[in-house]
Order: C-alpha cells, then structure tokens, then sequence
C-alpha cells in the first residue's frame, strides 16, 4: 500500500508499505481524508514532538476518516463510513477510572511517544481496534468527518471548563483548534465568544464562522477581567499571562494548547488575586461521539478546512499548514 513517511525532520517521502492484515478484534480501513495536525507539523519540521523523536519511520496522521475494507468479524460491511478514536488506552490507575485518556502507557495514531512508534493513518490501508470505529451517520460526508478528532479536543476542554452555558468565553488563538474551540462554545450556549490572534487570516475565519467579536493582539486590547471562561490554544506563554488577566474573579482557564516541557515565564498574580481556576486539559474521552453528531447537524463547521491536497503533494500541504495567516485545517485526501 502506499503510504507517507516521515523519515526525520524536513524528509518526507511517499513510499509502499506491506498492505497490513486485520487480526480478530480489529478492522481494515480504507482512508478517505487525514487532517494535518501540530504534532504532525513538529513531527516533519523537526524531527521530534516535545521530547517524541522520529526513531524510525513514522506515518503520520490521526485526524481521519475513510471507510471500512475488512472486518474478519462480519460486523461492519465494506463501504462503511467511518471515522476513529486514535487512541489506544493503557494501564488503568486509582482515582481515574473513568479518564482512561490519562492512563499511562496508552498510544495514540502516528506518535513516536511508543517503540516501535505508533503508526497513523496517511495511508491507504490501515488497521485499528474495532473499539476505535466510530461509524458516520448518512448526514456527515468523510470530508466533514476528518474533523472530528480535532473537535473532540476542544469539547473536551469545554467539559473540563465545567461548560459553557451563558457564559462570556474568550479563546486565545484562532488556528484550527482555536477555530473549532470557538464553534464549539458557540454550540454549547455560550452567550458570548470571542477569539484572538496575531494575524489577521485566522481572525477572519473566525468571524465566518460567527463569533461575537475578534481581538488582533498587539493592535487591540483584550478586555480585562472580562470573561468568565478563557480557553487558551496557543501555548505561548504571554498568552497565557494574557489569559488570566483577560478572566473575570473566580472565572477559569483552561490550557488547550500544549506548552514546551521546559520552564517559562507566566504572569500568575492575577490567579491568586482574582481565585481563578487554572485547569489543563489532554486530548478527549468519549467526547468524540459528541463530535461527529455536531458535525453531523452543522455543515458550516467545514469551513474550518482552508486546503485539500491529494496526497502526492504532502510535502506542499505540510508547507501550507504551517502558514498559519493562509491556511486552517489542511487536508490530505488519500488515495482514491
């Protein structure tokens, strides 16, 4: 089968891989679409996520979907459209049971977290866990449904945030999580959301997607102790300093985007004088389910994708993702 390979950093290459066969319990797909992820970004532009070095080659890729090719188990007929859970989870621990997201010594598609590394989904083939499918309903096209990973994140940071509901929500940055965050706080009742960015291009998307107002940071101030949720998707520390002094007494922050394991400076005076709430917040559970029916009844959630590429030109889509001003959600649609 074909497949891209991340080889080490700024070396991908498109290749052929054995087709892999599916095992009792598991399930072959058919890929239709992979989104291109951050960590997918770090992954080709260096090499490495954090402190996950490409060891060996990596297919990239866990924002999918496809269809199902072979179910040994006769469950799921050739031609079902799906999309899938990229998580495998590990050990189970005390106190968290029920947050098997956070159980050490799970996987996740196309990390190199693992050894050997957990191989994704840019590919033609792949071979899941059945536990991992999640079948589409008529109304979601796969397009749409490769969306669904990434909004499961931003669910889950609103359900950590304990909701949204007729509140006043500031999200700090306004790429492609940040883009599906907001969409998603809309959804959720919030009777307020309002997005940020340094550049203009993601502002923009922002407002087509009908957010109440947007700040260019750098150009116009963001509200002081204003909001009373701020969902926080940049990972730039200034921002999170700006966060918490965006957020009303006794209000919450939540850290979607993923901060460098390395010390940095942040402001917290205004978390102890104001009692704030500082939460951080790690993929999804099941908020996946939640995803796929959102997309299902909100079409205009697709225009979050910016760029489709067939996937011999993987090398220029990665290109484009990493513009963040030009692009959202960069697709790959796989071989036909």
């Amino acid at each position: 089968m074909k497949a891209i390979v991340i080889r080490s950093k700024l070396d991908l290459v498109e290749t052929e891989l054995p087709t892999p066969e599916p095992q009792a319990g598991q399930v072959r797909l058919r890929m239709a679409y992979g989104g291109i992820c951050g960590s997918d970004l770090h992954y080709y532009h260096e090499g490495a996520n954090g402190a996950y070095v490409v060891r060996e080659p990596l297919v990239p890729g866990h924002e999918l979907s496809g269809t199902v090719d072979l179910d040994p188990s006769g469950e799921l007929a050739p031609g079902t459209p799906v999309t899938i859970h990229p998580a495998t989870f590990g050990t189970p621990e005390p106190g968290i049971e029920d947050r098997p997201h956070l159980w050490p010594n799970g996987a996740y598609l196309g990390s190199a977290s693992t050894w050997p590394h957990t191989q994704g989904g840019l590919s033609e083939f792949v071979v899941i866990g059945n536990h991992m499918v999640r079948t589409l309903p008529a109304s979601l096209p796969l397009r749409r449904a490769a969306l669904a990973e990434p909004l499961a994140v931003a669910l889950h940071a609103i359900a950590i945030a304990d909701g949204v509901k007729d509140k006043r929500v500031l999200v700090s940055g306004s790429g492609a999580i940040g883009l599906l965050t907001a969409s998603a706080a809309l959804s959720a009742g919030a009777v307020e959301v309002v997005t940020t960015d340094v550049l203009p291009g993601p502002l923009q998307r922002a407002r087509d997607l009908g957010v109440h107002g947007t700040v260019q940071v750098g150009v116009d101030e963001i509200p002081p102790g204003y909001f009373d949720v701020v969902l926080e998707c940049t990972a730039v520390p200034a921002a999170i300093s700006a966060a918490l002094t965006a957020t009303r007494r006794a209000g919450t922050v939540v850290l979607v985007g993923i901060p460098a394991d390395e010390p940095r400076g942040v402001n917290l005076a205004p978390l102890v004088s104001r009692e704030l709430q500082l939460r951080g917040t790690l993929r999804f559970n099941n908020e996946i389910d939640q995803a796929i029916q959102l997309l299902a009844t909100n079409p205009a959630l697709e225009q979050v994708v910016t760029h489709e590429y067939p996937a011999d030109q993987a090398v220029e889509a990665f290109s484009t993702a990493a513009d963040s001003n030009l692009s959202g959600k960069v697709l790959l649609a796989l071989w036909p």
